[in-house]
């Protein structure tokens, strides 16, 4: 899966220019965290996120007046807060590897960048949502997880035992094992009770961690 197909294709921009009053509207009203920094020609220049503008704002223990407060704000532009050293990826950019890049550098979103133009944004909320795919959370199903030895062919023995068993495979994540010679496999299937499934499973040698109906 690429990032092109999980992207906001469409994503809420806004100039640098703009106050961080407005910027912060904005956010609130389309309901995001952050927003892409387009200059006059469209170019993308910086990314802006709600904490950014947060920490921008005054402190409650401020001595300020309101009056005064909003005076600053609204010549305090997006310009002089939005990070200008962007990270991007492309739509063709494998989705893990979004993920990757944005667990390893502490962020909450990617512009999307094609041929120099902003092309859309991936969010963390994006992931998400992948994750809860890719393990079947919104599948009914019996959800089984087992430990497995770390070597070829130990998944399609988990597999193929399954299909014998007449059952189908809504969801199948792989994980790391306590240690290098293991790792965790989650399965949810359907049309196989839980005792049939549990006892195939022992019967490939696997340990049964954990079995549930979700």
């Amino acid at each position: 899966m690429l990032v092109r197909e999980r992207m906001s294709t469409k994503p809420v921009t806004i100039t640098a220019d703009v106050p961080i009053t407005e910027a912060l509207r904005v956010m609130r009203q389309s309901q995001v965290r952050r927003l892409p920094v387009l200059d006059e020609d469209g170019q993308l220049v910086g990314i802006v996120s709600e904490k950014d503008l947060l920490y921008a704002s005054p402190s409650p223990a401020t001595s300020l007046s309101i009056y005064e407060m909003h005076y600053l704000l609204s010549r305090l532009r997006v310009t002089e807060l939005m990070t200008t050293n962007l990270i991007t990826v492309t739509p063709d950019t494998p989705l893990e590897e979004a993920a990757r890049i944005m667990a390893d550098s502490k962020i909450g979103g990617l512009p999307v960048v094609q041929d120099g133009k902003l092309a859309g944004i991936i969010t963390e909320t994006d992931i998400f949502k992948v994750f809860l795919e890719m393990l079947g959370a919104r599948e009914r199903g019996l959800r089984l997880t087992v430990e497995i030895p770390e070597r070829k062919g130990e998944i399609a023995r988990m597999t193929t035992e399954i299909a014998r068993l007449g059952g189908n495979i809504l969801a199948l994540g792989a994980f790391w094992g306590d240690d290098p010679s293991t790792a965790v496999i989650m399965v949810k299937v359907e049309d196989v009770p839980a005792d049939q499934l549990t006892a195939a499973m022992q019967g490939l040698g696997f340990p049964i961690l954990d079995v549930r109906e979700a």
